[in-house]
């Protein structure tokens, strides 16, 4: 656990370092802050805009973060042949993976921190400044804590995809690695059409493929639950227990492919 530990603050303070997560936040936040003018020009529904593009923004931002620093994070060591001198010292190659896991996630939470408190505050800002005749209009209250809900289950999505860019860095470029990430990320927010594509064809062959398929890729779609929580729908403790415990599986499986991959790496 201490080799994991260092390595994790290490992948950290790079992140710290690195303008990338900055710049990417700084934009979330001003589109955030933003959506309160773009809600003042429809009359009645500019809080549910806020929180959508309040939530919107944590989760394509976070993407982008979890992503394009998760694919340098194993093919950066080996390019600088930095690897060499970690494999030298006692830190397995388990050890190293998990770690630099540990770090981009650490990452992902503070900058999904930040954008949250961003959101909170431009909601209160509109709850301060807005009437109670308009307030009682609403669908849900504009301080909700129900939008934890989504953005809880946001970072257990960014958690998944973290994994999966870490898993494609392990054996392939960075550019290769970022394709391959988007591509799953995509298939996977349509998994759930797979799922009865029986229904739409005749070939029992391809219904078969894409069953197998949908068994296999990440049901991303799970994790939305922007509109559920912007209107004022329930949301159960049930749901959100059973869909983080999907995807940490998810995550925990696509970890041990990634250092069963990555120990078997010849880097002589």
């Amino acid at each position: 656990m201490r080799a994991v530990r260092t390595v994790a603050v290490n992948v950290f303070r790079e992140s710290v370092r690195d303008r990338v997560p900055y710049n990417l936040v700084l934009f979330a936040v001003l589109l955030i802050s933003s959506s309160y003018l773009l809600g003042q020009l429809t009359a009645g529904q500019d809080v549910k805009i806020i929180k959508d593009l309040g939530l919107a923004a944590t989760a394509v931002f976070g993407l982008f973060i979890s992503i394009f620093i998760g694919i340098g994070l194993v093919s950066k060591e080996v390019e600088r042949r930095s690897i060499y001198a970690l494999l030298t010292k006692p830190v397995s190659r388990a050890q190293f993976i998990a770690g630099k896991y540990a770090g981009l996630v650490l990452t992902l939470a503070v900058n999904v921190g930040v954008m949250t408190i961003a959101l909170y505050a431009v909601l209160a800002y509109m709850v301060w400044t807005e009437p109670p005749t308009i307030r009682a209009g609403w669908d849900a209250p504009g301080i909700d804590p129900a939008l934890l809900k989504a953005i809880f289950l946001i970072f257990i999505e960014l958690m998944l995809v973290t994994a999966l860019a870490i898993f494609f860095s392990t054996f392939s470029s960075p550019i290769l690695s970022a394709a391959l990430t988007f591509g799953f990320v995509i298939a996977g927010h349509f998994n759930a059409d797979l799922k009865n594509f029986d229904k739409v064809v005749s070939s029992r062959a391809a219904a078969m493929l894409a069953r197998g398929v949908y068994h296999v890729l990440p049901d991303l779609s799970a994790f939305d639950v922007k509109t559920e929580v912007v209107h004022g729908l329930p949301v159960t403790a049930g749901y959100l227990a059973s869909t983080a415990a999907y995807g940490l599986a998810y995550v925990a499986g696509l970890l041990l492919i990634a250092t069963f991959v990555f120990s078997r790496r010849d880097f002589k």
